[in-house]
């Protein structure tokens, strides 16, 4: 049984480590919860305490203790310590070291993994002392999960939400994996294409890209080198991961053909456009009568183009389909030369295009495999999982 300590911070998102306990005691872990004085302003000991089964930990001197160093007999006994939330005030006094409470001295002690969930208005997220202080952790091995864009508390919207309960146990039970993609190459495209018809108007898709960045984040985590080839989204690329942004089917095609040598896995997660415009107007196209025609042509098709090299890498297609899925997946396999494709329904009620959550059937050469509907998070972490044990076979 894994032994966390549970670090809490003073903040509005206190109130999601509550469930975060539930979950890690569900999840077979066992959990000792150390919280701020300000913590405990937005969340009672006793829930914790209620929560997690063992006594609430809030000072740095206590008597009570049998050698009076709580702050090394716990440091001693965690096999990882989490940092949710940890606030913007709490990533500076752990940046530059201080050492005042008995959270930021227990970081000091702790000779176990150290993660951190952020979690603050976007404005302080942003400011750039609190990206300072975010890079010196960094530079000390603190594993970072999150923060999210999204409405927060004051009203405001933008980044530094804590990542959810369920997706920050994900992430830590990927973290603690096997690196099962140790040194490996992959190439992931991700996010929609955009055609121009003009200076102003373009063909595109509802793509998100949040499989491919989800994608990107976990290979890294599992000890992948990561390049990742976007189309334009609104998603920040994971850290460490090498990006390379294109806009067009014939730009993402160009790109990913100069990039593919050497890779030892290339995932095509990208939703490419079959057709493109056969001119692009130089000047805006004016409205003309009830009716109008585009006259298109089709795309190279890049998936299909790598799966053909000579030395290709293990090839992974997406096929997203409103109907037929098992049909069509299956064809591609076939006639595109993948090694393996991960087929999704779109067009549904959940899951998908532009939404956080999918589900996946996945086909091989005489093998196929369900993953259920969850986050993309977790559905990135279960196929890189499979793709590399079919890489194995």
């Amino acid at each position: 049984m894994k032994r966390v300590l549970l670090g809490i911070s003073g903040g509005i998102a206190a109130y999601k480590s509550a469930e975060l306990v539930r979950l890690l005691r569900k999840n077979d872990y066992e959990v000792r919860v150390v919280m701020t004085h300000a913590a405990t302003q937005f969340i009672t000991p006793l829930t914790l305490q209620a929560l997690s089964g063992h006594a609430v930990h809030t000072q740095l001197l206590d008597a009570n203790e049998e050698n009076a160093m709580g702050h090394i007999n716990l440091a001693r006994w965690a096999d990882l310590f989490l940092i949710a939330p940890a606030s913007a005030n709490c990533m500076a006094k752990l940046s530059l070291g201080l050492a005042d409470d008995l959270l930021s001295t227990l970081y000091l002690a702790a000779e176990c993994p150290v993660y951190i969930a952020p979690a603050m208005n976007q404005a302080m997220w942003n400011k750039p002392v609190t990206q300072e202080n975010l890079n010196r952790l960094k530079q000390h091995k603190v594993n970072v999960i999150g923060p999210e864009a999204g409405s927060q508390a004051c009203g405001e919207v933008g980044y530094g939400r804590m990542t959810e309960p369920s997706d920050v146990l994900a992430q830590l039970k990927t973290l603690n994996a096997p690196q099962l993609l140790l040194n490996k190459k992959i190439l992931i495209s991700a996010g929609p294409t955009r055609e121009a018809l003009d200076p102003v108007r373009y063909i595109t898709n509802r793509s998100s890209g949040k499989m491919g960045y989800a994608l990107a984040q976990q290979a890294q985590l599992l000890g992948a080198e990561v390049t990742l080839v976007s189309g334009p989204v609104q998603l920040t690329a994971p850290n460490n991961t090498h990006i390379l942004h294109v806009e067009s089917a014939a730009e993402m095609y160009a790109v990913i053909l100069q990039q593919v040598a050497g890779q030892d896995i290339f995932i095509s997660a990208a939703a490419v456009a079959d057709y493109t415009p056969d001119n692009v107007q130089t000047e805006k196209i004016k409205k003309q009568g009830n009716n109008t025609q585009l006259s298109l042509c089709k795309t190279q098709d890049i998936v299909a183009s790598v799966a053909n090299l000579t030395n290709k890498p293990f090839t992974v297609g997406f096929a997203a389909e409103t109907h037929n899925l098992e049909q069509y997946a299956l064809d591609k396999l076939q006639r595109k030369n993948l090694d393996m494709i991960a087929a999704n329904w779109v067009g549904h009620a959940e899951g998908g295009f532009d939404s956080a959550y999918n589900a996946l059937q996945v086909y091989w050469q005489n093998g196929q495999k369900t993953f259920t509907m969850t986050d993309k998070t977790q559905l990135a972490s279960q196929l890189l999982t499979l793709i590399a044990e079919r890489l194995d076979a």
